[in-house]
């Protein structure tokens, strides 16, 4: 007689390595197919989180590194190359935070804030392309899972 117990963990064991690799080839899959969406604009996925993070109006003075670093999920160091590159070519700027003469902010400039307009239509392209399978209520579904994954993750 089969160990029913055995037999479900053995199950559950393979759904979530399945569930996991799935997601590594989905973020793999955006990476590639969303920098094609803007490579016209010479943007890599990165930059348009970057850019998109900035974008928002309760930062339109700036953030601090650490604050862009955790809102983004990424470490300090990953970040800081990126900051390098948008900053060569003029896209966001660095200052000294008002509010505390130690601590740096990174903004978008005026020629960031440019390019982010210009990325709206291939951005929105992209995801209608994306999720054009999905409903509304799908989507929802989709962030409260992913939050709750992430969640989960985080607390390791």
């Amino acid at each position: 007689m089969p160990d029913l117990r055995t037999e479900k963990n053995h199950a559950i064991h393979e759904i979530n390595n399945r569930l996991f690799f799935r997601l590594f080839q989905v973020a793999n899959t955006l990476h590639t197919k969303g920098t094609q969406a803007v490579e016209e604009f010479g943007v890599t996925t990165q930059q348009w989180s970057v850019l998109g993070a900035l974008s928002r109006p309760q930062v339109q003075d700036g953030m601090s590194i650490g604050d862009l670093s955790r809102f983004l999920l990424v470490s300090r160091q990953n970040l800081t190359g990126l900051l390098s590159r948008l900053e060569r070519d003029g896209l966001i700027e660095r200052g000294t935070s008002e509010d505390d003469r130690r601590s740096r902010k990174v903004k978008l400039s005026a020629q960031g804030q440019t390019l982010w307009t210009k990325l709206q239509d291939p951005i929105h392209s992209f995801y209608d392309a994306a999720l054009k399978d999905l409903s509304f209520d799908d989507r929802l579904a989709f962030i409260h899972y992913f939050t709750k994954l992430q969640t989960n993750m985080s607390k390791l």
